[in-house]
């Protein structure tokens, strides 16, 4: 997991930078015996797939950017959720994984990266263990043997059908009598997709030993489940057995971020820092959400504290550099973002220096350098639409109707969550008298940012328009 993942700010002048389901009676019989459904349409502040419904009162995208999901960035990279469900095959390529397997690594464990599995290397020769000629149920009569097996097949091998064959086997010599290995069978439930057994599994296992461990795993049904609402009432009710646990006060600082409620995951955030004072992670998203409060002062003590701790990469750096020009302190910003350009691990990274660099060229008024560094964005990541809608954003300054529109379309299609692009779509249609895609673009901005002020007005103009003609 990566600190501080890069703040991204928007707005330059004038313009912004940046169906009902049918269902058959099958159907419906389908979804009341599966146990898995979720209701079509989640009560507002009761889901993730929908955090604008939150009552936290979290800043609008045109203040912090969101994810395609509708969230808002953090100030943490989490493999467990975004990069977890990847949306396309090249992200999917590269999400961080074990030893043998695609899967993100945070899903192997509740709390904590297992990061020594990765080191378990098989031989030249041959595979380390021949799992299809084992007898899983003479191993699983010695517990001892048993466990550290299950180990080396559920993280190593990743072969969760042998996992859970073996799982099974062993409870049943320990009588059911056992937590542990409910606990391996409830993971075993999970990476298949059952996510019910699962939750019976580990409620098993919480009433036979209360476990931490065991809690963050329920808890990771419950938000696969799509109910962040039970989740929270788990981590309070952990919290009331384990008191003070940084990982279940962290734990819910995140569901409330993921919410959009900003102001309950700061508090819990600060009630992480009075347990444990070097939590990265708190740290970060403390000094996010002050960057977008427009405090950038305060983030930078907070940034300034991760390097004090030890905490020395690109995405540091680049945070430092922001907060370094919006809090006026200009000596020390290029100098940051010259340490983040030299500390980038991978293009990515670097198209994101690339990009807020652009951003400072804006400020201080130097649109051609702002120019040069918006397109040194798209050579190091060609599907950044945020650099394609800022790039229109300055053609469209030097009168270049055609390459912007060519550069805002593209920017709709990268980012289709974004409203900036559609906006500014909008705003050229109109211009050059397409009102009809003018009409459709803003109903796209809309969409996206139902309280944008400028969308709305557009839209009334436009409907004025058409009730001339």
């Amino acid at each position: 997991i990566q600190a501080a993942w890069s703040l991204k700010t928007r707005a330059l002048t004038e313009m912004v930078y940046v169906d009902e389901i049918d269902m058959d009676q099958e159907g419906i019989a389908e979804m009341i015996l599966d146990e898995n459904a979720i209701a079509q349409v989640a009560r507002p502040g009761t889901s993730l797939k929908l955090p604008g419904t939150s009552q936290g009162g979290g800043p609008s995208p045109a203040v912090k950017p969101v994810t395609q999901s509708g969230r808002p960035i953090t100030g943490f990279v989490r493999p467990s959720t975004q990069s977890g469900r990847p949306s396309t095959m090249e992200q999917a390529i590269r999400t961080p994984r074990t030893a043998l397997t695609a899967r993100p690594i945070t899903s192997a464990s509740g709390g904590y990266v297992r990061l020594g599995t990765a080191s378990m290397l098989t031989n030249p020769d041959g595979p380390f263990i021949n799992l299809s000629r084992l007898n899983l149920a003479k191993y699983a009569q010695k517990p001892k043997l048993a466990k550290a097996l299950f180990e080396y097949i559920f993280h190593h091998e990743n072969d969760v059908k042998n996992a859970l064959d073996l799982a099974a086997l062993a409870t049943e010599h320990a009588q059911f009598k056992d937590w542990w290995w409910k606990v391996q069978i409830g993971k075993c439930y999970y990476r298949l997709g059952l996510y019910r057994e699962a939750e019976k599994q580990f409620k098993s296992a919480l009433k036979q030993q209360d476990m931490v461990d065991t809690i963050l795993y329920l808890a990771k049904v419950y938000l696969r489940l799509d109910q962040p609402v039970t989740a929270l009432n788990l981590f309070k009710q952990g919290l009331d057995r384990f008191p003070g646990e940084v990982t279940l006060i962290c734990g819910i600082a995140r569901i409330y971020e993921e919410m959009n409620n900003i102001s309950s995951a700061a508090e819990y955030y600060k009630d992480v820092l009075k347990q444990d004072n070097t939590h990265v992670e708190a740290i970060a998203c403390i000094g996010s959400n002050h960057f977008y409060s427009d405090q950038p002062e305060i983030a930078l003590r907070f940034y300034r504290r991760l390097l004090q701790m030890g905490v020395y990469n690109c995405q540091l750096f680049n945070n430092l550099g922001l907060c370094c020009f919006y809090a006026q302190q200009y000596d020390m910003t290029l100098s940051s973002f010259e340490r983040a350009l030299f500390l980038a691990e991978n293009e990515e990274e670097t198209a994101d220096v690339w990009y807020n660099l652009g951003h400072v060229a804006v400020g201080i008024g130097d649109l051609n350098l702002a120019y040069q560094c918006f397109k040194l964005t798209l050579v190091n990541n060609n599907d950044y639409a945020e650099a394609y809608n800022n790039l229109a954003v300055l053609e469209m300054r030097k009168g270049h109707v055609e390459q912007a529109r060519a550069l805002l379309q593209t920017a709709s299609s990268l980012a289709p969550h974004m409203y900036e692009p559609h906006f500014n779509f909008a705003i050229l249609s109109e211009k050059i008298g397409d009102l009809q895609r003018s009409y459709t673009a803003a109903q796209k901005s809309e969409e996206a940012f139902p309280g944008h002020v400028d969308t709305q007005q557009l839209m009334k103009q436009l409907k004025e328009h058409f009730a001339m003609l």
